[in-house]
């Protein structure tokens, strides 16, 4: 009887995954992983170089990613179908081998293993090793303390409504905006109504070799990268220099 060993990778740079997770990894002979048809997938991308050399891997291709608005019906049905069929098989599986599938940052922190946890729920043994969440990754890049004393931080999806992100950008101190792609300019043109856009970073593929770091308010309007998170530090109390 095997496990299905759902293994976070952490913000991107291997060195930042954990010693239990790398471990895991590199012993790993059954290994799964999400990537966009075509592609060779950011989460394989990081195991690099790391895998044995008689590895069976299981690319899980997306059957829709940006083609059809993730709200609408078309797209959840794909999506259910998909993570259907994907529960079946690790099951399936897990009956005799241990399979590990690999998940960017953490995977209970809006990771799509958790559609797959989900479904595996008294059907296969589920282990998950936790991971440095992305977001923390990226505000370590701009290398700038990002919440002090009271502040409170708020993750935004920039996928929600326009007037919702206005909302919670009014409410909160610090801001993690993530799923910005092709929302970027919603995201931008919400910062810019709320006063917070010149505070704003974004950081695309934080924390690899690839890492772009810039003030949001500098980016061109149509330069919106899949890969990114915008940030905004706290504007909180700070704490008094010691003397």
């Amino acid at each position: 009887m095997g496990r299905v060993i759902c293994a976070g990778l952490g913000p991107g740079n291997p060195d930042l995954m954990s010693v239990k997770s790398d471990r895991t990894i590199r012993g790993a002979q059954h290994v799964a992983y999400f990537r966009k048809k075509g592609r060779p997938g950011q989460a394989r991308m990081i195991v690099q170089g790391m895998l044995r050399e008689d590895v069976i891997e299981y690319p899980m291709e997306y059957p829709v990613t940006t083609e059809l608005h993730f709200g609408s019906d078309g797209y959840k049905k794909f999506m259910v179908d998909f993570y259907a069929e994907w529960a079946d098989k690790l099951e399936v599986l897990a009956k005799e081998h241990d399979v590990v599938v690999l998940c960017e940052g953490d995977p209970f922190f809006y990771g799509s293993f958790m559609h797959l946890h989900t479904r595996l729920q008294g059907r296969a043994e589920v282990e998950v090793l936790p991971a440095i969440p992305g977001m923390v990754g990226c505000w370590n890049s701009l290398d700038m303390p990002f919440t002090w004393g009271d502040d409170v931080l708020s993750v935004l999806m920039g996928t929600l409504p326009q007037q919702d992100l206005i909302d919670h950008m009014k409410r909160a101190d610090a801001l993690v905006i993530m799923k910005t792609g092709r929302n970027l300019p919603r995201v931008r043109a919400a910062l810019a109504e709320t006063g917070r856009l010149d505070d704003a970073w974004l950081v695309e593929k934080g924390t690899m070799p690839q890492q772009r770091i810039a003030k949001l308010a500098d980016v061109a309007e149509g330069d919106c990268p899949y890969f990114a998170i915008v940030l905004v530090h706290g504007q909180g109390r700070r704490p008094e220099a010691e003397e």
